[in-house]
């Protein structure tokens, strides 16, 4: 998926073990959809923590902000627990999403590539942010791209 595209609806299980689709989300905002490759790691706290830690700057622009990774929904409430998220975290077991996204690779152990997907409510996909060392990237690159949009709007 790149800038422009369509992105897919999907269904996924949330920490809670709740089915979370997309289109639900994109209902009443943008989304910014970040893949991790692994819950409870280093890099993936770090990440997490931030777009955790700039949540009143999402909620500005009415964004929701939706990590995914390949955990278990077991391992996504443990993390979720551990760091005080207030976003949902999507169980991926499988890689489906991630594969539609191109977010996949087939080596072990980390399948999910650290890609950050910022998504209009109409699907249209605004910006991919692609870093895998640059944790912090992903939310300030994110909230450049909602900031640019509603200045467009505004």
């Amino acid at each position: 998926m790149q800038r422009g595209d369509i992105a897919p609806d999907f269904t996924l299980p949330d920490d809670t073990g709740e089915p979370r689709t997309l289109s639900e989300f994109l209902a009443t905002g943008p989304v910014v959809l970040f893949f991790y490759p692994a819950a409870l790691s280093g890099g993936c706290t770090q990440e997490s923590c931030h777009f955790r830690d700039l949540a009143g700057e999402f909620r500005q622009f009415g964004a929701h902000r939706i990590g995914i990774s390949p955990d278990a929904v077991s391992k996504q409430s443990e993390f979720s627990r551990a760091h005080g998220f207030d976003y949902p975290l999507l169980s991926d077991v499988d890689g489906a999403v991630a594969k539609q996204f191109g977010a996949w690779r087939r080596f072990l152990p980390l399948h999910a590539r650290r890609r950050t997907f910022v998504i209009d409510t109409d699907r249209r996909i605004l910006e991919v942010v692609k870093s895998e060392l640059k944790f912090d990237v992903h939310a300030d690159q994110a909230l450049a791209v909602l900031r640019e949009q509603a200045s467009r709007a505004g």
